[in-house]
């Protein structure tokens, strides 16, 4: 049902149950709004529904934990007739997050209340009911994008920086030998399926290239309605996909302000001073910035606006371009897709106190709003999301066909 256009507001009071004259919502519609809000940002939590889940600690500090089992050994050793072996212990192994606070608001003026200031909430909580999921889900994919488990293509190349794509050979596209590279890792590390297979999180550009090859099987074809997840789109080589414009990307920004890349304005042998021409650059602006000379990758120290100073030795010829260095070569675009096994992550769970409803109504501030003017509608929110099994996780960086640019 669509909630907005039929769910009916006087049913919980007067008809001006919401005029700015009261002193704020009724409790019934604190709740609706407040549910209102967590069913707005609950889509957009793609990389948290395979997590453990973990309440948000209330008067007990700022941390939440997670807890992961040790297998047991195995047990060749014969058994005595008629004699009990020793018991076993389980080993477990906590591992702790901190809780962060986030949080962001939006300001109704009292000419804009004017109209019926329902519509007005209903509208300014589903704006930032989509900003407070977008945002907890970045959260946790920076997290997961962090991990040390990852694979580069077909393990043709051995970083990021030698990513090719647009190209008319020798790109590094997401292919199904990727996808089976990474469930034969994750399969050598034992770790556990969920609900019996794998689950992917994949960008829409990299899905593009994967749904190309004939084994492709989309989610209608074998899974009932109610057992889809959020963003399912299909499977192969016993990986769910679920799609996500919010898939984390690796995007290099422009070297200067008017041009992507600069070029060597003179042959470099061995030094760590690289003179350029081709583009605007203001002083020290590059500082900390990832560059990409031929395959040679290195961070600038320093920079003028006619030199970089990098942190090693390099040698390169004149006209030589320079790129921005931190995605694949020639600064394309590197998408991240997440292979994942049971138990390999958790996150601190939203209902339950994880994300609030804030209304202000006008005048609430007191001598801080005299006239009456302002009123504000805002979320906040607790979270922590942390990596728990390295091994249970793979990450394949590919380029793609379609490059998105940052998220």
């Amino acid at each position: 049902m669509d909630y907005i256009k039929h769910f009916d507001l006087t049913m919980f009071g007067e008809p001006n149950t919401n005029l700015t004259t009261d002193s704020g919502l009724s409790a019934e519609m604190k709740t609706y709004y407040s549910d209102y809000l967590i069913d707005n940002a609950e889509p957009n939590l793609v990389h948290d529904q395979f997590a453990q889940q973990r309440p948000i600690p209330q008067n007990s500090g700022k941390t939440v934990e997670f807890r992961k089992y040790n297998p047991l050994p195995k047990l060749v050793t014969q058994i005595s007739e008629g004699v009990t072996p020793d018991g076993q212990k389980l080993q477990v192994t906590t591992v702790s997050a901190e809780v962060k606070q986030y949080g962001g608001y939006v300001e109704l003026s009292d000419m804009l209340q004017l109209a019926a200031i329902d519509k007005n909430l209903l509208e300014a909580t589903r704006l930032i009911g989509s900003q407070a999921g977008r945002s907890l889900d970045t959260i946790t994919r920076e997290v997961l994008a962090g991990g040390t488990s990852v694979q580069y293509g077909e393990d043709a190349v051995a970083a990021r920086h030698l990513l090719v794509g647009g190209e008319e050979s020798g790109n590094h596209y997401l292919t199904v030998d990727c996808i089976r590279r990474a469930v034969r890792y994750l399969k050598n590390m034992n770790a556990d399926t969920i609900d019996g297979c794998y689950v992917g999180i994949i960008h829409p550009d990299v899905s593009y290239d994967l749904m190309n090859d004939s084994r492709w099987m989309n989610v209608k074809s074998y899974s009932d309605p109610e057992g889809i997840y959020a963003g399912e789109i299909g499977r192969i080589e016993n990986v769910r996909f679920v799609e996500s414009t919010e898939a984390k990307v690796f995007h290099a920004d422009d070297l200067a302000s008017d041009s992507r890349t600069l070029t060597a304005s003179a042959q470099v042998s061995s030094s760590n001073t690289v003179n350029f021409s081709g583009g605007t650059v203001e002083a020290d602006s590059l500082v900390g910035r990832k560059v990409l000379i031929g395959t040679e990758l290195a961070e600038v120290t320093a920079n003028t606006s006619s030199s970089l100073t990098l942190d090693h030795e390099i040698s390169c010829d004149a006209s030589a371009v320079i790129y921005p260095g931190e995605a694949g070569a020639k600064g394309r675009d590197v998408y991240a897709t997440l292979i994942l096994g049971a138990n390999a992550y958790g996150v601190s769970e939203i209902k339950g106190g994880g994300l609030q409803h804030i209304v202000k109504q006008l005048g609430s501030a007191g001598t801080g709003d005299p006239l009456d003017q302002r009123s504000t509608v805002g979320w906040k929110a607790t979270k922590a999301a942390v990596r728990l099994v390295e091994a249970f996780m793979r990450r394949i960086e590919t380029c793609g066909t379609y490059e998105a640019g940052n998220n």
